[in-house]
């Protein structure tokens, strides 16, 4: 399989040496990650200001999750005859609209509205974004390129939710939704610069791109998307919880943890493109099984401070192994359609780690204790492992039946 027949583009010299078409897609990916994740570290000043409870101000990151889930396929499947530049500007262009809708809405419904409209273009856009950055480097550095681009949502978690957070409670939360649009306004100039601009793929219209639906394959890798995110952030919901009343941290020190855990998502993202360029399928095998030990042995460490800090940075690292390993394999087994294919992988993600989060919210509200979702994510990742090996047997089941047929 080579670059070109996922992309449909071939792959040309000058093509391979394009960071800076990449890093504009990396920056997208930053304020995309930003606008997801910051919210939650100020719903009281949201509530505070527009005047509604701190659970009703919680809606504002549901609806955030579902309308990614929703428009992703939608939008990349509206835009299947569209060059991939003119889609990616345009759908940062609607996630400028949706934060500055955000940043001056005068009541709840008018936030929510923006919120809405940002999150309709999440999905889109990593999922084009993600086939655009694999056909700017040579076949085996897709991994890579595609990891490189999700620098840009690691680092929304690293750097930018804590500084987020800060400005908003400094300056008021609106402040972060400017910050926010700046950093699209950014973005789009960049993929207006330094992306290069190409025809539109040959596409046989939203039918046959849908038709990459019916291939067990894909959907194997959705499910191993949904199962193996769903671990990871149905259990880092529950994180400030778990560090405050578990392990016997104070409140102040919540944010250094999240920034430890941003560390170890961004090691763990560029350390898995890596591995995902040299052996697909081991790097998908070794990421799942990671995350499943690792959050088993953090339901015991949990208990202490320095062993739960030391695996809080080992489920950042794991869980974003699986990043590059499993969105280049989304897009390899749907080569027909792999901005589809790859938006509903992103649509897999956020439903994955919706559904987690309420088992995860379930499980404590039930009384079996905060470390509950920690051995939730456990089963939910093994079982993505499993998916995993099955697929792999049944490409190895394939092999001989295509290698016959080309003798």
């Amino acid at each position: 399989m080579t670059t070109e027949s996922i992309t449909g583009t071939p792959v040309s010299g000058t093509a391979r040496a394009m960071p800076g078409a990449l890093l504009a897609l990396a920056v997208g990916a930053f304020g995309i990650g930003l606008t997801e994740f910051v919210i939650a570290g100020l719903l009281p000043e949201i509530s505070a200001d527009v005047g509604v409870s701190i659970p009703a101000a919680g809606l504002l990151v549901s609806a955030y999750a579902i309308s990614v889930a929703v428009g992703a396929p939608l939008l990349t499947a509206a835009g299947t005859r569209v060059p991939r530049k003119t889609m990616l500007a345009g759908l940062m262009a609607l996630f400028i609209a949706g934060n500055l809708i955000s940043a001056l809405a005068p009541s709840y419904g008018v936030l929510m509205a923006g919120r809405i409209v940002a999150a309709l273009t999440h999905g889109a856009f990593f999922g084009i974004g993600s086939v655009v950055a694999a056909s700017l480097v040579a076949p085996a550095r897709r991994a890579s390129a595609v990891a490189l681009m999700f620098t840009g949502l690691t680092a929304a978690n690293v750097l930018g939710v804590p500084l987020g957070t800060a400005l908003g409670q400094q300056l008021g939360w609106r402040s972060t939704f400017w910050a926010v649009t700046a950093v699209g306004v950014v973005s789009l100039a960049g993929i207006a610069l330094l992306v290069p601009a190409r025809p539109s793929e040959a596409s046989g219209g939203l039918r046959a791109e849908l038709r990459v639906f019916g291939q067990v394959q894909v959907w194997l890798a959705l499910a191993v998307t949904a199962l193996g995110f769903g671990a990871v952030f149905g259990t880092v919901t529950y994180v400030a919880p778990i560090m405050t009343r578990v392990a016997g941290f104070g409140s102040g020190a919540v944010p250094w943890l999240l920034v430890l855990l941003g560390a170890g998502l961004f090691a763990g993202n560029l350390a898995g493109g890596r591995a995902a360029d040299r052996r697909p399928m081991p790097a998908l095998y070794t990421s799942l099984a990671g995350i499943t030990l690792v959050l088993g042995v953090f339901a015991v460490t949990a208990h202490a401070r320095v062993p739960a800090a030391l695996t809080l940075l080992a489920l950042g690292v794991t869980g974003f192994m699986l990043v590059p390993a499993v969105q280049t394999r989304v897009m390899e087994k749907a080569a027909d359609a792999p901005a589809l294919a790859s938006a509903a992988n992103i649509a897999a993600f956020n439903l994955g780690n919706a559904v987690a989060a309420w088992l995860g919210g379930g499980a404590i509200g039930a009384g079996l204790g905060y470390t509950a979702p920690a051995w939730i994510g456990a089963l939910l990742a093994g079982a993505g492992l499993l998916v995993a090996v099955l697929a792999g047997a049944l490409d190895r089941r394939a092999r001989p039946a295509v290698e016959a047929d080309v003798q």
